[in-house]
């Protein structure tokens, strides 16, 4: 009797062993890291703290920073929005599709829902997923959009479970907002939407000649512009409570700081950079409370947190007051938004993942916004199939500190005129035309002001350029050496006759590729 009690207790003990065992490795298998990317907008290399920002105070990101890892080369694989938000959403050099300029209102959906997405592969790993924020890749898949119907397919058709944001950008119509499939506040049989009408923002600075949509009042009214940036983070802070107690995927792409430069009322004035520092300001208040809320949830330890953006800074009219008021954008790179130079792409990356993330740390490896897809699938434990980003080049050994130089040798890089798309391999940045590829308004004041025609008033100097002119000797391409030379002062294409073909051959390689 007393053996059959034994056998009796080491089975429930077994048992129960068994069960605590299994219990333990069912939790580790819920434990997935939630994943944040704040995609910022047009915020420059120069526009952070923890960068060299000393015009503007950014107290979020620079704790962030300390908290885990900057990296110093890193890379959008477009210095112009609607491409670059393509190459991080999809892991695909933007070329492929042949996207170049950012797009606006009429355009259908430039992502085939048969592509996988990022949100796609947080998806299979059995994530929540969302985007909140400025979306800029189209609806639907007829041109031009109808408004006044369900915008589909869109970003549910790819693999997101919820999305809310400005549906185009800041600056362009419409200026609604958009919930899943519809425009939020719509009445699309009493007050429809109507191409060809003004459109209208209340508090809209700048003025262009742009395709117009009116009518539609109720969803206009519900957008106000100041409003914005605390509605987007609204949003994101609910859904996150939400979503707390299971695995989490949030795509946060703020309007902040895209022009026009329209903080809350509590920024303005706050910087020393005019509005376009104060819309700084507001970027990292925003970003300060999806932190806030990580560490009251009691999350944070558990999350993989990304503030990157989407190009360089612009130098835009908001752009100038600033930069007279010695704010430097992009630091001492070269040129603005939307160029083939540095200072069009090269951006602020920062990462925390506590537990994995060194805190303080720094890299100079190479790497890009089209490497987010594999490093999520990385992450996730996922192995990618060949034509699923393509492009696209897992970083998490980089961020964990396991490597110090990355798997990137080469990345391809567009700027607004495909006629300077950009070639970096190693040491090297090479480009076959002159100038930027970006704006090139002659007038100081203009919304388009910059290339040559902006370096008397910059202060930035190129060796190919004088007196706001491309020289008449100068080389007919580019060749710089950008880690003995990152502001790009010495166009060495015709000192570097060899690595001139070399880089020529790779990049028609690239190009080349289906």
């Amino acid at each position: 009797m007393i053996c059959a009690d034994k056998k009796m207790k080491l089975l429930v003990t077994s048992m129960v062993f068994f069960f605590c065992l299994g219990s333990f490795y069912a939790q580790k298998q819920i434990l997935k890291p939630n994943v944040i990317i704040i995609n910022a907008d047009d915020l420059g290399y120069g526009d952070v703290g923890a960068y060299g920002a000393i015009k503007v105070n950014t107290p979020a990101m620079d704790t962030l920073a300390a908290q885990g890892i900057r990296l110093t080369d890193f890379h959008a694989a477009s210095a112009v929005c609607s491409p670059s938000r393509y190459a991080l959403m999809t892991g695909r050099y933007p070329h492929r599709k042949n996207l170049y300029s950012p797009i606006f209102l009429r355009t259908k959906l430039q992502v085939d829902t048969n592509r996988t997405t990022i949100a796609d592969v947080m998806k299979r790993a059995g994530y929540a997923t969302a985007i909140i924020g400025k979306w800029h890749l189209g609806f639907g898949d007829q041109e031009p959009v109808d408004w006044n119907k369900p915008l589909k397919p869109g970003p549910l058709e790819l693999g997101f479970d919820y999305y809310f944001g400005v549906p185009v950008l800041n600056s362009h119509p419409p200026f609604v907002y958009v919930e899943n499939h519809d425009v939020v506040g719509l009445l699309p049989d009493k007050d429809p939407f109507v191409y060809g009408e003004e459109a209208y923002t209340r508090y809209f600075d700048e003025k262009f000649d742009m395709d117009q949509i009116g009518g539609a009042k109720k969803a206009h009214d519900m957008y106000k512009d100041r409003e914005v940036g605390t509605t987007f983070k609204n949003k994101a802070v609910d859904w996150i409570k939400q979503h707390k107690d299971s695995p989490f995927f949030l795509y946060l792409a703020t309007t902040n700081i895209h022009h026009p430069f329209t903080p809350s009322p509590q920024f303005i004035g706050t910087s020393k950079a005019g509005a376009y520092g104060d819309f700084i300001h507001e970027l990292d208040w925003i970003i300060s409370e999806i932190m806030s809320t990580l560490e009251e949830e009691q999350i944070e330890g558990n999350t993989l947190l990304i503030v990157t953006s989407d190009n360089g800074g612009m130098l835009n009219r908001g752009g100038q007051i600033a930069r007279e008021a010695g704010h430097h954008q992009n630091g001492e790179l070269l040129g603005f938004k939307f160029d083939a130079w540095e200072g069009g792409h090269r951006v602020p990356f920062i990462a925390r993942w506590p537990g994995h993330i060194e805190p303080g740390s720094t890299s100079d490896a190479l790497a890009s916004n089209v490497d987010l897809l594999a490093t999520l699938a990385a992450v996730t434990t996922q192995r990618l199939s060949k034509d699923e980003g393509p492009d696209s080049i897992n970083i998490l050994d980089i961020l964990t500190g396991k490597t110090s130089t990355g798997s990137r040798h080469d990345l391809l890089i567009s700027p607004r005129n495909p006629s300077h798309i950009t070639l970096r391999s190693g040491e090297w940045v090479y480009k076959s035309n002159q100038g930027g590829g970006g704006f090139v308004a002659t007038e100081l004041g203009s919304h388009e002001f910059g290339g040559p025609a902006a370096f008397p008033f910059t202060g930035q100097v190129n060796s190919d350029i004088e007196k706001g002119r491309i020289k008449d000797n100068a080389p007919s391409g580019q060749l710089y050496n950008i880690v003995s030379d990152k502001g790009q002062h010495s166009n060495l294409y015709n000192d570097q006759p060899e690595v001139v073909r070399e880089m020529k051959t790779k990049m028609s390689a690239i190009l080349s590729e289906e």
